[in-house]
């Protein structure tokens, strides 16, 4: 699987109005599923919200992978947003976080959750990758700049 199957240009948001770690992921959990009007976002939010209570999903270098698994959706959901001033997200590394990719995926896909996880880390391990989505100027290049370390 690749990133880029889940993650769609529209659930990219270039700059994250929010300042705490709740309201990040409410930001976050607004954009995923834009055009399922079914979808219950409340409840992906309360998903999101009791994963991080067991331990912050926060990395170091800036970055987070709020992630869980909910019951039914049949596909996995996917939002990338960036923080310009970076947010308290409880990091490894006790810095502020500015790099979010928060993953919804259905309650039966254990091991692709795992894998998408695997690869999202990866690539965020790349300082230069990193340093590059923070400078992107638009939603376009960030999707392309995901898109390229996706193919590698």
């Amino acid at each position: 699987m690749k990133i880029t199957d889940v993650l769609k240009k529209d659930s990219i948001i270039l700059s994250l109005k929010s300042k705490r770690k709740e309201d990040i992921i409410k930001e976050l959990t607004d954009y995923l599923a834009p055009n399922q009007n079914d979808f219950n976002k409340p409840i992906a939010y309360e998903t999101i919200m009791e994963r991080e209570k067991l331990c912050s999903t926060a990395l170091d270098a800036g970055v987070a992978i709020p992630h869980g698994k909910m019951s039914g959706i049949n596909n996995f959901l996917a939002v990338f947003g960036r923080s310009i001033e970076g947010v308290d997200f409880e990091s490894l590394d006790g810095k502020p976080t500015f790099l979010f990719f928060l993953i919804l995926s259905p309650d039966n896909s254990s091991g692709l959750h795992l894998k998408l996880l695997a690869k999202i880390s990866k690539i965020f391990k790349i300082p230069e990758f990193r340093e590059k989505l923070l400078k992107a100027k638009d939603i376009d290049e960030i999707y392309e700049l995901i898109s390229g370390e996706d193919d590698e």
